[in-house]
């Protein structure tokens, strides 16, 4: 899942070399955080939030599918 976050987020920066992910599970749910280039930020984030919001719906429709908990942090 972590794989395929960093794949979305690196097509759609300018600069892929900036884009980090990490796993961490808290509890049941495994957390992925997303760091990007400052200038990037608008790019993941979208207009109203829907690019998070897209990438958030398919993790979690892997997650489901692997009968798991996941979301998405996006790190300032």
């Amino acid at each position: 899942m972590k794989v395929l976050v960093q794949t979305i987020a690196q097509a759609l920066v300018d600069d892929p070399s900036q884009v980090t992910t990490t796993e961490e599970m808290e509890d049941d749910t495994l957390v992925i955080k997303l760091s990007v280039a400052k200038e990037d930020m608008g790019r993941i984030i979208g207009k109203e939030g829907r690019t998070a919001k897209a990438i958030r719906t398919l993790l979690n429709a892997v997650a489901t599918r692997d009968n798991k908990k996941a979301i998405l942090k996006i790190i300032e």
